[in-house]
């Protein structure tokens, strides 16, 4: 099959509009060099509205493909930025796409061909430049929006916050009718309903839209940006009064729930029946009950079987299995020594990542003397392996932290029925974290699923 030159063409949004930048203009420019060198084949590739700031673009995945199966000969492009504005993506394309193919790249604009030294040499040069344009558009583009912002506009029609309508004209914020909603959140809030009853009886999508409303400053007639806030042109949705107060309130309940999240076993344990977490429930004087969130019709969301028959367990009965559990393994497991199969694994495979290297070195040098066909699968078979080796690396690291992890908590067991009552709620906590994935409970049935082999 012969191979044809690939003529690759892209335009932004932007430089459509720049004299010298069309898909019309680049082409011909393009057509005409092909003429002139006497390259007879070539296609198209054209990429229009298309930013130069990644590589995911439907003509470049296609001409990576064609280029792949052995069909491109040279890729030519009018400029190098019209190929990729990222110094990154460039060099990939072309070190990790075009030349494993043998496929040259030519550049008209800069005069590049990296089928000589020197436009290699080029290449990694204009590749710097155009990455640095890139990013001095977007620190002007950031210094731009925050300029803007300090005078009181909005960013743009984007994100607009929930309450609001962007006006392009007046370029600020303008209160919807969603505004009402936003006034009621408050209201309910501060009165002492929680977030979740808030968003099922206003009809928001869901709960944390609550707390993301009650949180926004722009709703009193602020701007915050990159972590700063400025006073913005927009009008107030609610007063500073209102905000301080429901913040106020947010303290207060979180101060509440730090005291909650003391529980031993919160977030770990689920219903042996339908699957839902459970949680703890002020229960009388028995103190606190571990119940199914299938049976709570506060969250829906967390329902997994309204029908459940799952009675629940007082949670200190639950507690206290879990301790004795966790104590008894203590007494009973030793500590293992540690293998030193592990250490001799991964001691293999540095070698033979080191040995494939070295002769994968030695391919390339005889590529370089010889392109060679056999050479060429022969260094893309190498590279393959090379590649399996790392990931049984990374396993076999990974395996090795999962055992001193193992080890660590062996240790803490050993003495745990001693040390526990001189521990705080959160040592204790850490200690169940570390040792339990998750716990089963179907009335007195119990299941402890350890993340460790215990």
């Amino acid at each position: 099959m012969d191979k044809i030159a690939a003529i690759y063409i892209r335009v932004s949004t932007d430089a459509q509009r720049e004299e010298g930048y069309s898909i019309d203009a680049q082409k011909e420019m393009l057509t005409a060099y092909c003429v002139s060198k006497s390259i007879k084949k070539y296609e198209y590739y054209i990429d229009g509205g298309f930013s130069g700031s990644n590589i995911d673009r439907p003509e470049l995945k296609r001409l990576i493909a064609d280029i792949r199966e052995r069909k491109i000969s040279c890729v030519i492009v009018y400029k190098l930025d019209r190929l990729s504005r990222s110094q990154k993506d460039t060099l990939y394309l072309i070190e990790d796409v075009f030349n494993p193919m043998g496929v040259d790249f030519i550049s008209l604009n800069e005069s590049m061909d990296t089928s000589t030294p020197l436009g290699r040499l080029m290449l990694g040069i204009l590749s710097a430049f155009a990455q640095l344009e890139r990013e001095n558009i977007r620190e002007r583009t950031s210094m731009g929006m925050k300029e803007r912002v300090k005078m009181g506009y909005w960013m743009g029609g984007g994100r607009v916050p929930f309450g609001y309508d962007y006006d392009p004209e007046k370029g600020i914020l303008v209160p919807n009718s969603d505004a009402e909603t936003v006034r009621k959140v408050y209201e309910l809030y501060i009165n002492g309903h929680s977030t979740g009853y808030i968003a099922r009886v206003l009809g928001l999508s869901y709960e944390k839209l609550v707390r993301q409303i009650l949180t926004r400053k722009t709703n009193i007639g602020y701007i915050c940006y990159n972590g700063e806030v400025f006073p913005g042109k927009h009008e107030a949705i609610i007063s500073e009064e209102i905000f301080e107060k429901a913040m106020a309130v947010m303290r207060e309940r979180a101060g509440k729930k730090k005291v909650e999240r003391g529980k031993l076993l919160t977030g770990l344990v689920y219903c042996g029946c339908c699957g839902a977490k459970m949680r703890y429930q002020q229960w009388g004087k028995a103190g606190y009950k571990l119940v199914c969130y299938s049976k709570d019709k506060s969250k829906p969301h967390m329902v997994k079987n309204p029908n459940c028959t799952n009675d629940g367990i007082i949670a200190e009965i639950l507690e206290n299995t879990v301790k004795e559990d966790l104590f008894a393994i203590g007494v009973s497991k030793s500590i293992e020594k540690k293998s030193k199969k592990t250490e001799s694994v991964l001691d293999v495979l540095e070698k033979r990542r080191k040995k494939t290297g070295e002769k994968l070195k030695k391919l390339y040098l005889a590529f370089a003397d010889s392109e060679d066909d056999v050479l060429e699968d022969a260094i893309r078979e190498l590279k393959a392996e090379l590649g399996n080796i790392e990931k049984e690396i990374e396993a076999e690291r990974e395996h090795r932290i999962v055992s001193n992890m193992e080890k660590d908590v062996r240790k803490k067991l050993l003495s745990l029925r001693e040390s526990w009552d001189y521990m705080t709620s959160s040592e204790q906590r850490n200690i169940v974290a570390s040792c339990v994935e998750k716990i089963e409970v179907f009335n007195d049935d119990i299941k402890i699923y350890y993340k460790f082999n215990m």
